[in-house]
């Protein structure tokens, strides 16, 4: 989905703007024409020209129509940092090139301007979710320093402008095609995660995606099964999970979209669990089908028995902990290496009752995506080729239709950002509505 603005909207918004930066400025230089009036003109004009900027300051975007209480604050702040940036420079000039500036009129330019500054700073660090925590760190640590505190305004107003823009695109189209319910599948959809993480009320595994199918009509259930066991276990607990949805739903069969690891467990558990009549369609996202070569040098060769006994172990407790019966990390990490999903693929065959298709994507350098994935991209490309940052292009495939994921652009898509897992607006991919079109697509194919 494109960002867009209506010609409308923007021409409306830029005489806004305009607007505020003259009254702003007038406010703030007043006294250059003040032989233009006399003392009581002069004073009401300074009223209503210091009442402007406070309502401007508390109300900084009155043409913006998002209904999102959060998305419209950071919109106001946004507003606000650009009119302080515009307004600053032009008072600069203003003094630079006049010299009849007394102390009063540069303290009180000076206080406006940093009322207007820390006014739209404060909201975006609040209300935008895109800014992230280290462009909040670095903006605060650096935000004294010329040059850089410049910098950093830029990027900060880029990056908020960016996530206004898409935010408010996605509201107005949902609205616009609401009553379509182009996600309205036949069968309910199951979301299965792979390996180390688990289904959380708190934090979801698949980020933002389950609530946008859900604006489009989506029925959504999740596998809740543990999060490090191996294949074939994973699988036993996922038909089980299925047969309860089934239970619960009426419905006769199931889609479900599986990454990672989950892709795998999908795959054993409809074979070898007896599911292939009470699942429609599996769409596995960048899932390892013929294993990470680089998982099995690690294992075999990198890692010695001492240090993954050590690791397994204080794994397992931690997962103990958080719900988890009984984890198993090597084993499950074993069950992606090349060898294990050689065997597997001889042992589990599709059947003809499923429909399968699959995506996969792939980082352009280690500078994409976020830790550690970034950091791993290059031990990876060195075993497995081009990668997501965890598994390897080549990997990718299976079934009938495939999915290569791959924006214009540097950075390009990681394992993690296909499952929304840092909520992270990546220009020339909108991830939420890429599974709103594949859920739709499965719509019209009848599942």
């Amino acid at each position: 989905m494109e960002v867009m603005k209506t010609k409308k909207y923007k021409t409306l918004h830029a005489l806004w703007f305009l607007f505020c930066s003259l009254m702003f400025l007038t406010g703030e230089h007043l006294f250059l024409f003040r032989n233009s009036f006399n003392d009581k003109s002069r004073l009401l004009i300074f009223i209503v020209l210091t009442g402007f900027i406070a309502f401007c300051n508390v109300h900084p975007d009155l043409i913006n129509n998002i209904k999102d209480r959060k998305l419209h604050h950071c919109a106001g702040g946004v507003f606000l940092l650009k009119l302080f940036l515009f307004t600053t420079t032009v008072s600069i000039m203003l003094v630079f090139f006049h010299q009849a500036y007394d102390i009063k009129t540069l303290l009180w330019i000076f206080i406006i301007e940093l009322i207007t500054f820390w006014n739209g700073i404060i909201r975006t660090y609040l209300f935008s979710t895109q800014m992230g925590i280290k462009l909040r760190i670095i903006g605060a640590l650096c935000g004294m320093i010329p040059i850089i505190n410049l910098i950093l305004l830029l990027i900060i107003i880029r990056t908020v402008d960016y996530e206004i823009e898409l935010e408010s695109s996605k509201e107005e189209i949902n609205e616009q095609r609401k009553a379509l319910q182009i996600c309205k599948t036949k069968y309910p959809i199951v979301m299965i995660h792979g390996v180390f993480f688990r289904d959380s009320k708190k934090f979801n595994y698949w980020g933002r995606i389950p609530e946008e199918l859900s604006k489009n009509g989506a029925e959504i259930f999740y596998g809740n099964h543990e999060s490090a066991t191996p294949v074939r276990k994973s699988a036993e607990q996922l038909a089980l999970r299925i047969k309860e949805i089934l239970k619960e739903t009426g419905a006769e069969k199931v889609n479900i979209i599986a990454h990672s690891k989950g892709g795998l467990d999908c795959r054993y558990m409809i074979s070898r669990c007896g599911m292939e009549n009470y699942v429609a369609s599996l769409t596995t996202i960048n899932t390892p089908h013929r294993g990470c070569e680089f998982a099995e040098y690690l294992l075999n060769e990198r890692i010695s028995e001492e240090t993954k006994e050590k690791i397994a172990y204080t794994y397992n407790k931690a997962l103990k902990m958080l719900g988890d019966q009984d984890p198993d990390l090597i084993a499950a990490v074993t069950d992606l290496t090349k060898t294990a999903c050689t065997n597997l693929n001889n042992y589990i065959l599709d059947s003809n009752n499923v429909y399968y298709q699959s995506v996969g994507s792939i980082l352009e350098n280690n500078k994409g995506g976020q830790f550690p994935l970034n950091r791993s991209y290059h031990l990876v490309r060195r075993f497995d080729g081009p990668n997501d940052g965890l598994v390897g292009e080549k990997s990718f495939s299976w079934g009938s239709s495939y999915t290569l994921l791959k924006p214009k652009g540097k950075r390009g898509i990681s394992h993690g950002d296909m499952i929304d897992l840092n909520r992270e607006n990546i220009r020339g991919f909108d991830v939420r509505e890429f599974y709103v079109q594949l859920v739709d697509d499965l719509r019209k194919r009848g599942f």
